[in-house]
């Protein structure tokens, strides 16, 4: 119990950083962020990405349906491939809708999962802010 308590998500870390520093490289680049279960229900962090994203200055598009499933959860795609495959494909149907640049997400199931069948580069969001912030740091 003591461990759990003093567990934090990434996120949850990151959320205290400034990030100004990088908002000059991130104008423009349009993001599609996917929730996950585990940070939606598990551990109760929606919304905590985004609003680091848009700190940082990336262009959020709109996601029908952001709450449901990409289909990666538990045994879905063991156990139910169809109904795993069906829930992927609304998934990424939703984020792409908008055009972004990238997708990304917050479980390594689910990009593995959704990147599987996506048209566009998909990454775990700390992978996009340290692309971001290596090239921020290339360029000064």
């Amino acid at each position: 119990q003591r461990v759990s308590e003093l567990a934090k998500d990434i996120c949850e870390v990151v959320s205290g950083e400034d990030l100004t520093a990088i908002e000059s490289q991130t104008k423009g680049i349009r993001v599609a962020f996917h929730c996950p279960c585990t940070l939606q229900h598990g551990q109760q962090l929606v919304g905590l990405v985004e609003k680091i994203l848009d700190r940082a200055g990336y262009e959020l598009v709109p996601v029908a349906d952001s709450h449901l499933c990409c289909g990666s959860a538990g045994t879905y795609s063991l156990l139910q491939p169809e109904l795993s495959q069906r829930l992927r494909e609304n998934k990424v149907t939703a984020l792409q809708a908008h055009q972004p640049d990238i997708i990304v997400t917050a479980n390594i199931g689910c990009q593995l999962h959704i990147s599987g069948v996506a048209d566009i580069p998909v990454k775990h969001w700390i992978e996009l802010l340290d692309d971001t912030m290596t090239l921020s740091t290339n360029t000064c």
